[in-house]
C-alpha cells in the first residue's frame, strides 16, 4: 500500500490549492476589485431580481452619471436619500421633469408592476458593474469590521500555508540530497 500514499498526498494538495485558490478568488472579487475600482459591493435579500440575481448574489455596482443611465440599466438606489436601506432594480423608464429634474421608474425583474415611487438621480448609488453568485450570503454573515478581520486571518492563513508548504519542498529536497 506504500504506493498509495503519494497519490493520497497529491489529492490533498490539490483540493488545499483549489480551497485556497477559491478562497482567494472570492476574497478578489468581493473585497480587492471593488475597493480599487470604487465600486461598492452589496448583497441581494430578496427574490425581486430573479432569475439573474438570486437572493446571496453579490452585486457591484460603480457610481454612475444620472445622464449616464439608460432603460434597461440596474442600478441601486436609497430608498429614501440618506437612508442605508438600497435597492437594485432595472430602470424600465428615464424622465426628466420640466425643471430638468431626472427621474428613474424601475422595477426588479421578478416583479409584476413597476415600482411605486420614481427614483430621483440623488438616491442612485450606481449602476451594476458585475455579480458573484453566492457570494453575497457571506458579506452578509459578516459586519464590515468582521470581513476585514476575516480577511486579514484568510491572508495570514495562506501565507503561513504557502509557507509551510515552501519549507517542507525544501527539506524534502535536502533530504534527497538536491540543490535548493
Amino acid at each position: 500500500m506504500a504506493g498509495g500514499r503519494p497519490a493520497l498526498r497529491w489529492v490533498g494538495q490539490v483540493v488545499a490549492w483549489s480551497l485556497i485558490l477559491g478562497v482567494v478568488a472570492a476574497v478578489t472579487v468581493a473585497v480587492l476589485v471593488p475597493r480599487v475600482a470604487g465600486g461598492t459591493p452589496y448583497s441581494v435579500l430578496t427574490g425581486s431580481m430573479r432569475p439573474d440575481y438570486p437572493p446571496g448574489t453579490l452585486v457591484v455596482v460603480r457610481p454612475v452619471a444620472p445622464e449616464d443611465v439608460r432603460s434597461g440599466d440596474v442600478i441601486t438606489y436609497q430608498r429614501e436619500s440618506g437612508s442605508s436601506t438600497v435597492v437594485t432594480h432595472r430602470v424600465v423608464t428615464v424622465s426628466t421633469s420640466l425643471t430638468g429634474e431626472v427621474t428613474f421608474t424601475t422595477q426588479g425583474d421578478a416583479n409584476d408592476a413597476v415600482d411605486p415611487d420614481p427614483v430621483r438621480a440623488v438616491q442612485v448609488r450606481g449602476r451594476l458593474w458585475y455579480a458573484v453568485p453566492h457570494v453575497g450570503r457571506v458579506n452578509q454573515l459578516l459586519t464590515g469590521r468582521q470581513r476585514r478581520t476575516t480577511v486579514y486571518l484568510a491572508a495570514g492563513g495562506l501565507l503561513g500555508y504557502a509557507a509551510y508548504m515552501f519549507t517542507g519542498a525544501l527539506r524534502g529536497r535536502r533530504l534527497r540530497g538536491e540543490p535548493a
